[in-house]
């Protein structure tokens, strides 16, 4: 599933495809539903509209109009395109027609994205809860301790919750505790408070360096150039079980955490 790099590469993709603010002149679905139904009518009221901007909260896409903003999520396997007439594929569910031939095409296979609408984000159902962004200056080891200090769950299991930080999924989870040298079965709550600095760090340093190369492409991501990321080629411990740690040559352990697959090194991360 694209994680927070994976969909602010995504972004600014489509920032720069879209930078000229061109005329939405047709929203067209090609099915009533992905993982909920789409909005037709609502969507519908924003052909004719300038696309102003593309931004991101989260793992969403928010394409804005002067009447408010369509909603993306990518789900397990979305992407989007630029797609000229005669280049349509299986799986296409969305197109968005621009002014001067633009067309995009929003893909996905398993159908478990999102396509929304709002006026208003921040009172959005899915918008609602959720935390700090991970890359703002908001979020501090002050602010991650504090929203820890109740939390009986797993360290891993913690920062992957929204409403604590948003966009710090699986891979990058795992990759960021092992950063900072920290076990991910610790329990959430017995974090220091020196601990915490050192891991929002790490979050901070891992989810830039991510987007710096384009993001992780395993399973069907793609940039809306439709290039490939290389941040996989970097993993230290992310999906390296059974594998020598590139630090002390322990093999990488893992244990499913919160039904997901974790990994780290007992030696490294006490």
């Amino acid at each position: 599933m694209p994680e927070l790099p994976e969909v602010e590469v995504v972004k600014n993709g489509l920032q720069e495809i879209l930078k000229h603010q061109p005329t939405l002149e047709k929203v067209e679905l090609t099915r009533k539903d992905l993982r909920e139904p789409m909005p037709a009518r609502a969507l519908k009221k924003l052909e004719g509209e300038k696309l102003l901007s593309v931004e991101r909260r989260a793992k969403y896409l928010l394409l804005w109009t002067p009447q408010g903003a369509m909603i993306s999520h990518l789900g397990m396997t979305g992407t989007w395109r630029v797609a000229p007439k005669g280049e349509e594929r299986d799986h296409d569910h969305i197109y968005l027609h621009f002014s001067g031939g633009l067309r995009l095409a929003y893909r996905d296979p398993r159908r478990f994205g999102v396509f929304d609408f709002t006026k208003e984000p921040s009172t959005h159902a899915k918008f609602k809860d959720l935390g700090p962004e991970p890359l703002s200056e908001e979020f501090t080891g002050a602010e991650l301790w504090n929203r820890l200090r109740n939390k009986q769950v797993s360290l891993k299991v913690a920062i992957m919750d929204q409403k604590i930080v948003v966009g710090v999924g699986n891979i990058y989870a795992s990759e960021a505790l092992y950063a900072a040298g920290i076990r991910p079965t610790t329990v959430a709550k017995k974090l220091t408070r020196e601990k915490a600095d050192l891991l929002v760090l790490e979050i901070k340093k891992i989810l830039t360096l991510s987007i710096e190369k384009g993001g992780s492409s395993i399973s069907d991501f793609a940039q809306a150039s439709g290039e490939s990321g290389y941040f996989q080629n970097t993993f230290k411990v992310y999906d390296r079980a059974g594998d020598k740690c590139v630090a002390c040559s322990a093999k990488i352990k893992s244990q499913v955490l919160g039904g997901r697959n974790t990994f780290w090194c007992s030696i490294c991360q006490k």
